[in-house]
């Protein structure tokens, strides 16, 4: 007999009418499972129902029931907050039904609800007691968080902890298991997401004393988590302890530990820490005086600027072609080819094609003169030592400003340069003392305007509120170009500090002047003042937003995107979409879709998806601001998702939009070689040919001869990431992309893009900071990571002969002829039959040979083929690098330190390994470094014997002081890590004769 189905609960619901409790409870019961199929028919009768749950009369059981049935009622009606108070309410009933197959996604909905009602209740009012909080929701939450410990999902745990506030969780679980990397998995996501500054500074307070100490010999892998964590922190009074307490058995961590706080730390928080340790005795004492040292920041900089000068690749073809395309009268051009030379060779101190074109140089003229005098500072950025003799012949006189036309223009470009040399520097006071005192003197507003950049670029973050007075004093002038360069040095000089009265001051001066320039620089200032700060630049946001003016609420829209830089905060990302679409101005909304890359670039593989819609907007500004935003987000990474978005936009109806998009292509691919990214040589090859087409539009023109700068940026041994190695943010590169972005305006801020260079190297120090001679091994192809091939110049194109055209009747009477001689010699054969066989033979050898020749040709051919294929098989696995040599974020999953070498790091090179077979190998997540590469200290496994060392005295001869050492022209195409050059050397014996050969003559036609 079939059984049939259900049509209706209505039996069911009348049995909740009768008298008897028992038949309440039946039909209570029986109804629970029903809901799924008949909710719309019991909701009707849910009053009823409530009232059942709050009878007396009735049993806990069925009362119980009752609440579990109108929560399951509420549940299908969307209703979900009544239908938690209702699960609360069903006690045992609800437990029991979380055990039952088939209803988790009620039981799951109602659980989230009842962790998202708990965590707004312990965050409304963490201070208190909590007692408004429901036991029963209480219950609840204990029993989530037993059930994942139990079922040894720790993270989980963590997480919802650090949403409640419940540190006692956290402890709990960290005793339990003792895992060092649940306490940096807490860490990472407090600072990874939008949690307030007060509360992400309450948890990693609680965090640091549950790290335990470091050692040597257990290569400590939550190094690089405790200096992110110390970095964040920004208190010396909890990082000097920690140092003293490594004094003087753990020296080497010591020092690793203050590298690796000197890549993320804020210049403010590195002084403080170098000014409180303390001056120690004997032994200590030498070892302090080395911390401080490198606390300094000079350290840092001196080896980077070496490893950047002697493995410089740049390929002086590309930018010989670019010169030779790109008209020079114009000013535009002009600024292009400068700053592609610049990035190129950023750091490297190499100015060599500076000097082989002088007379392109001497082209320059007024704002063009000003930035190719600016590129010398990108070009020597961090040859601090010599920043002075190298710019003295374009600096302001002793005397006061030159009365030469067009040198006012030089003068500014030299202080901006000199700004740009001692950027990131640590304590450059002599050149800060000198630019205020310049600053102060002039009278031209042109040397004002570089004086004032050169100040806040070297001042970034001093907080220096003399410095600060003298460029509002210049602001006070109210001249439109000296009063733009103020307004946005005044805000680096003061970065981050949220100063209300500083920022007050910018405001009112933004509202009252008439000139656009200054309010954009002041609107760009603000933003800079509240980097960082998250919740507390709220109202200031708030006021720049609702402007009339578009100018202040584009600073505003910055304001945003630098108060929560790399927090990835949802609220923020919100705002930012909305202003993309809906703001008046066209300058607005592009800002607001570039400045996603400020919020999300911690997640770049996010960004694709995110901005894949805006970048086929209708409005070309949006679609813009989409290629600035895949470029600043994905630089570095050569993420294929961001290469296809951007692919087609250089096709683009628009000249900026091609712009942005070939300039945001060569900021993803720098550093990726044929063998990582299939789109790379595709991609040079657009930028060669957008370059050299004159039909092209300036603009596009421009991107590509900057993009062609970012993908070769730094001798090709740098590049571009706003994160720092620690796993921080890197302050400068943050300030200087968002600096560059306003080349839209004013193209010699685009100078400040090499401040996001970060050169990739791997230096390792022994404990007397000096760079031994030792090898590692990467376990990777050495394809995989290898520098691209040098360009090579366009073939010459030789004028292949037409044939000569041959009528029909003219080959018939050749033939017969021919015919005709054939026969005539058959028939007069005589006596000199040897000859003949002779000649026969000749010409059977003259026929053969080159059939041979062939023969022989085409089994060389096919050994090649063979030996290329068999070489292409056999490509080796692995390579042997040498210390001071280029290691790119990608390839440090393949690091590995050879077990019996005489040098070993004192901390794992890095935490991430090798990626799996099938992925394409770019590292994505925020843990791109996971605290590797950069400057390593070395264990010394074997100190008794004599250490070869790499030797920097006297430094390599730069390139640029001969223009013999490169008869050719490639800048580097010969030379290696060393930085020696092959020269030409008259008293060397000559080399010798080629070996002779036999030319197949019977091949020529």
């Amino acid at each position: 007999m079939v059984v049939r189905p259900q049509s209706s609960a209505a039996g069911v619901l009348a049995l909740l009418s009768e008298p008897d409790p028992v038949f309440k409870q039946h039909a209570l019961k029986a109804l629970n499972p029903l809901v799924p199929q008949f909710w719309a028919e019991i909701s009707e009768h849910i009053a009823y129902i409530e009232s059942l749950y709050e009878a007396d009369d009735l049993p806990k059981e069925a009362r119980d029931s009752a609440a579990l049935l109108a929560s399951k009622v509420y549940y299908f009606l969307g209703e979900y907050d009544e239908a938690l108070s209702f699960a609360l309410g069903a006690g045992s009933a609800f437990q029991a039904e979380a055990r039952i197959q088939g209803a988790g996604e009620y039981v799951e909905t109602v659980v989230s609800k009842a962790i998202d009602r708990y965590i707004q209740l312990r965050t409304e009012e963490p201070a208190t007691k909590h007692t408004k909080i429901d036991p029963r929701l209480q219950t609840i939450i204990e029993g989530i968080f037993e059930r994942c410990i139990n079922e040894g999902e720790y993270r989980q745990a963590i997480g919802i902890a650090l949403e409640s506030h419940r540190f006692d969780i956290i402890s709990q679980v960290y005793d339990l298991t003792k895992d060092v990397s649940l306490l940096s998995y807490a860490m990472e996501a407090v600072l990874d997401t939008g949690f307030s500054l007060s509360y992400r500074d309450q948890v990693l307070n609680f965090l640091l004393p549950l790290f335990p100490p470091p050692t040597t010999r257990t290569k400590s892998p939550h190094i690089h988590a405790l200096a992110r964590l110390l970095v964040t922190l920004n208190k010396p009074s909890l990082t000097v302890p920690l140092l003293t307490s490594l004094v003087p058995k753990e020296r080497l961590l010591a020092y690793q530990f203050a590298f690796d706080l000197v890549e993320g730390g804020a210049r403010d928080f590195l002084e403080g820490v170098r000014n409180d340790l303390p001056k120690g005795q004997g032994e200590t004492k030498a070892i302090y005086d080395k911390l401080r040292s490198i606390f300094g920041g000079l350290e840092s900089v001196k080896l980077y600027l070496e490893f950047l000068k002697r493995n410089n690749r740049v390929d002086m073809l590309i930018l010989k072609n670019s010169k030779d395309a790109l008209e020079p009268r114009s000013s535009i051009y002009h600024t292009a080819l400068t700053l592609q030379n610049a990035f190129m060779h950023a750091g490297t101190t190499s100015d060599i094609f500076l000097r082989e074109n002088l007379e392109w140089l001497g082209m320059a003229s007024n704002w063009s003169k000003f930035s190719t005098t600016a590129a010398l500072g990108v070009i020597h950025k961090g040859y601090y030592q010599e920043g002075m003799n190298i710019l003295s012949p374009y600096l302001p006189q002793s005397g006061g400003e030159s009365q030469i036309q067009g040198a006012a223009y030089s003068e500014g470009g030299a202080l901006y340069a000199l700004g740009l040399i001692n950027a990131g520097c640590g304590s450059g006071q002599t050149v800060e003392t000198y630019l205020r005192e310049t600053l102060k003197s002039a009278q031209g507003e042109v040397v004002q305007h570089g004086a004032a950049l050169g100040l806040g670029v070297v001042g970034l973050g001093g907080r220096s509120s003399d410095a600060y007075d003298d460029l509002k004093e210049t602001l006070f002038t109210d001249s439109a170009v000296a009063g733009e360069a103020a307004g946005y040095a005044m805000g680096l000089v003061m970065l981050g500090s949220a100063d209300p009265t500083c920022a007050e001051e910018m405001m009112t001066y933004a509202r009252d002047t008439q000139h656009e320039k200054i309010i954009r620089g002041l609107g760009m200032g603000l933003a800079l003042i509240f980097y960082g700060r998250q919740e507390e630049a709220n109202p200031t946001i708030k006021s720049l937003l609702a402007e009339k003016d578009p100018i202040l609420r584009y600073g505003g829209v910055y304001t945003l995107a630098l108060a929560y830089a790399g927090t990835s905060d949802n609220d923020a990302v919100r705002q930012l979409l909305h202003i993309a679409v809906s703001d008046t101005s066209d300058d607005v909304r592009r800002a607001a879709v570039t400045s996603l890359a400020f919020l999300l670039f911690k997640n770049p593989g996010q960004v694709p998806r995110i901005v894949q819609l805006l970048s086929e907007s209708y409005n070309p500004h949006v679609r813009c601001g989409a290629t600035l935003a895949l470029g600043i987000a994905c630089a570095g990474t050569g993420l294929q998702d961001a290469v296809e978005i951007l692919e087609p936009m250089t096709k683009d109806g628009v000249d900026f939009v091609r712009q942005g998009a070939f300039i945001a292509l060569g900021m993803i691919l720098v550093q990726q070689s044929e063998a990582s990214s299939p789109s790379l040589s595709s991609t040079r090859a657009l930028y060669a040919k957008v370059v050299s087409d004159k039909h092209e539009d300036p603009m596009a023109r421009f991107g590509a001869a900057i993009g062609q700068g970012f993908i070769d940026a730094g001798g090709r041994n740098v590049t571009i990431s706003l994160q720092s190695r620690a796993g921080s943010k890197n302050t400068n590169a943050i300030v200087g992309m968002a600096l560059f972005c306003q080349f839209w305006y004013w193209y010699p801020l685009a100078h400040c893009a090499c401040l996001a260079f970060e050169p990739t190297a791997m230096i390792g120090l022994n404990e007397d900071l000096k760079v031994p001679k030792f090898e590692f091994v990467s376990n990777a192809r050495p394809s995989l990571f290898a520098y691209p091939a040098p360009a090579t110049p366009p073939k010459k194109e030789t004028v292949a002969k037409v044939a000569t055209a041959v009528l029909s009747t003219t080959a018939k009477v050749k033939a017969r002829e021919k015919k005709k001689a054939a026969a005539d010699a058959d028939a007069m054969e005589t006596d000199e039959k040897p000859e003949v066989k002779k000649e026969g033979d000749v010409e059977m050898r003259s026929e053969e040979s080159p059939s041979s020749g062939n023969a022989d040709d085409s089994a060389t051919d096919e050994d090649g083929k063979g030996s290329t294929s068999t070489k292409r098989k056999v490509e080796p696995t692995s390579e042997k690098l040498s210390n001071f040599t280029r290691v790119i974020p990608a390839q440090l999953g393949y690091i590995t330190f050879p077990a019996d070498g005489r040098y070993q790091p004192v901390r794992p090179v890095s935490l991430n390994g090798p990626p799996a077979k099938g992925s394409r190998g770019v590292v994505l997540t925020s843990e791109r470094y996971a605290g590797g590469s950069g400057i390593l200290i070395m264990v010394d496994e074997r100190p008794d014997e004599e250490a070869d060392f790499i030797n920097f005295d006297p430094p390599p001869p730069a390139p640029a002081t001969s223009t013999g050492d490169v008869p050719n022209g490639h800048a580097n195409a010969n030379r290696g890590p060393t930085g020696i050059h092959i020269a030409l050397d008259e008293n060397a014996p000559e080399a010798d004769p080629p070996e002779s050969f036999e030319y197949p003559f019977e091949d020529e036609s």
